[in-house]
């Protein structure tokens, strides 16, 4: 991931544009950069419960040991 992400949009529009059905996010701050290892909202699901705005953890997880030594 070696570019910027950003928020720019406020929270009533993200849920507007998704067409939500929760909001686990409570009250949102802006993200004027969104890094690897940091925290951000991302909308989950879309199935028969629709679609959720959380807040996860950005990036790719660790492998489970070292892959080199």
């Amino acid at each position: 991931m070696c570019n910027l992400y950003s928020m720019t949009k406020n929270q009533d529009a993200i849920r507007r544009l998704f067409k939500l059905t929760r909001d686990d996010t409570g009250n949102l701050p802006s993200f004027p950069a969104i890094f690897p290892d940091n925290e951000a909202p991302v909308v989950i699901g879309g199935g028969d419960d629709g679609r959720t705005l959380t807040i996860m953890r950005c990036g790719f997880p660790p492998p489970p040991k070292a892959i080199c030594r």
